[in-house]
């Protein structure tokens, strides 16, 4: 679930230290206070955004199943409870696999509100292999360097050369980690989160995991029922098409969120001016991208460039101005800067995009089956890109290391569940890389879970992100405990009205490059909605940014 430009027990097995005892009273008569262990040495990590913020080491095994033998360290942070009634941890994952969660934690402290903050310890960490934890892989540092062949392959050499390029990353994961990559998997990630809630002395866990998070949640859950005290769960991966099934119904939806972007371009053609009709200035985008193939923009913005830099826009609204600015810029100035700067933003990889990707491949390829055959590829990614052109061969090359991963494949855990408490689902319903049906099946996996519903929202990670009635239910189901619940029979539980569209950029002259990002439009209304709408842009940006979104 990671998107190209951002980018799932012994004592002895844990690193001996202090923590500092805060006073505790039970959250509920029925349940025991969380105890304070002395097994975490926490040290001030404050930063100017999270000032509060705590960050610890902790040792787990590398193979759960051999708990005196290798340990790895995992990298956690903390934002401490200071209310007197205390309701335990809160561990937070932003999804990937491959996402760095340490500084999620001091973002969910600083948005939930303060009361309900107040009463939890706020847990982030970086998942085996990713970011501080160690070992922190990096297979193949520079794989996606610019500027890559296009995409779509144009003849048999092409799709040899691309082929050949997956090979050789699966190839040097398996030779620099090939004592790791047996290891880097979902499930053994989710019983590292039960070492974790061990060390910090709980003797259940609350949760809130975003896209893959709630895969891993949902893993936990199935691992652990009786250690889950609360567990909310947005943006759902569909646990019955773990992984292949997944990307392939995900290439269907981004395709259809690139085209919500192409009409929202057509309907701001007074400051774009690219057309007002949808399918022509679709047809621009892809004219541009053939042009970028012949002459890529800053010598660094191919075809494949492309995609990644306009993916991200398929996970969240917010950052079509500055994406249409861009694609007017090329199309009507022949201006190519803004289109390089914008790859720099949104879609050109880093050392951490290394990291991320990494992990991500070490995870999905592992978790899960995937064809072996590169022809069973080949046939689906053409059948696929027929209808949804946008970014289905992009994300074949993304996903194709599976095809040859040194590691033979796990088999999926069977999710169901039906001892785990009221567990939260929160989900839009055009949601591109978790669609909607991942979030109803799980609704219908987990029992007694409660599904609530951005109607008409398009982005990725829907809660903490400006949405004050999809807010509201998570911090009532945190400070209580308690889900909304429909009629008898029906799907969805309750249903929040989406965001409204983000509002277009002035234009910047030819040649001239535009003020540093912020959220779109203006303030004309500063008493009215605007505000309110600008301040839920500036906390969408930052969330995105922390979900890996764009870095």
């Amino acid at each position: 679930m990671t998107p190209r430009a951002g980018m799932l027990i012994a004592a002895g097995a844990l690193v001996a230290g202090t923590v500092t005892v805060l006073p505790a009273t039970p959250a509920g008569a029925d349940e025991p206070a969380p105890r304070p262990f002395p097994r975490l040495a926490w040290t001030g990590c404050a930063t100017q955004a999270y000032p509060k913020l705590q960050c610890a080491t902790l040792k787990v095994p590398l193979n759960h199943d051999d708990p005196a033998g290798r340990s790895i360290t995992l990298a956690l942070t903390r934002v401490p409870h200071t209310a007197k009634t205390f309701q335990g941890p809160l561990l937070v994952n932003p999804g990937g696999p491959g996402g760095s969660g340490r500084t999620m934690a001091g973002y969910v402290a600083a948005s939930l509100p303060p009361k309900v903050a107040a009463e939890y310890d706020v847990i982030g960490f970086d998942p085996r292999g990713v970011g501080r934890s160690e070992p922190a892989l990096d297979c193949r540092p520079g794989h996606f360097a610019p500027v890559r062949h296009d995409s779509v392959p144009r003849g048999a050499d092409a799709e040899k050369a691309a082929v050949e390029r997956a090979q050789a990353f699966a190839e040097a994961c398996g030779e620099k980690y090939a004592d790791v990559l047996p290891y880097i998997d979902t499930v053994s990630t989710a019983r590292d989160l039960d070492v974790i809630r061990d060390a910090l002395g709980a003797p259940k866990l609350n949760y809130l995991g975003y896209s893959y998070g709630t895969y891993l949640g949902a893993v936990y859950g199935r691992l652990y029922p009786d250690r889950v005290r609360r567990m909310a769960l947005d943006s759902v991966v569909n646990p019955h098409g773990v992984w292949y099934e997944d990307n392939i119904a995900q290439d269907y939806a981004f395709d259809t969120r690139h085209k919500d972007f192409m009409s929202w371009v057509a309907r701001q053609n007074a400051v774009y001016k690219l057309g007002t009709d949808p399918a022509a200035v679709e047809a621009a985008w892809y004219r541009m991208r053939d042009a970028l193939r012949e002459a890529p923009a800053g010598g660094k913005v191919g075809p494949g460039e492309l995609e990644d830099t306009y993916l991200p826009g398929g996970y969240y609204n917010g950052y079509w101005p500055r994406l249409a600015s861009a694609f007017s810029s090329y199309v009507n100035d022949g201006d190519a800067a803004p289109l390089t700067e914008a790859y720099e933003k949104y879609g050109e990889a880093d050392a951490s995009a290394d990291n991320g990707y990494s992990v991500y491949t070490s995870v999905q390829c592992r978790d899960a089956a995937w064809p072996r055959d590169w022809n069973v590829w080949r046939k689906d990614s053409w059948d696929v890109h027929a209808k949804a052109p946008f970014s289905t061969w992009n994300n074949a090359w993304y996903n194709a290391p599976c095809a040859f991963w040194p590691v033979p494949a796990l088999t999926p855990p069977d999710v169901t569940n039906d001892q785990l408490p009221p567990v939260l689902i929160l989900q839009a319903t055009e949601d591109a890389a978790t669609p909607f049906e991942g979030g109803a099946a799980l609704h219908r996996l987990v029992r007694g879970s409660s599904l609530v519903v951005e109607e008409g929202g398009g982005n990725h990670g829907v809660t903490l992100g400006g949405n004050d009635c999809l807010d509201d239910h998570l911090a009532t189901y945190l400070a209580t405990g308690k889900v909304p619940r429909g009629e008898d029979g029906a799907e969805v539980d309750a249903v929040c009205e989406a965001l409204p569209e983000p509002e277009p950029e002035p234009m910047a002259p030819a040649g001239k490059k535009k003020a540093k990002e912020k959220p779109s439009g203006t303030t004309a209304d500063p008493s009215g909605k605007r505000v309110g709408a600008l301040r839920a842009e500036a906390t969408g940006i930052t969330l995105h940014g922390l979900l890996g979104h764009v870095r």
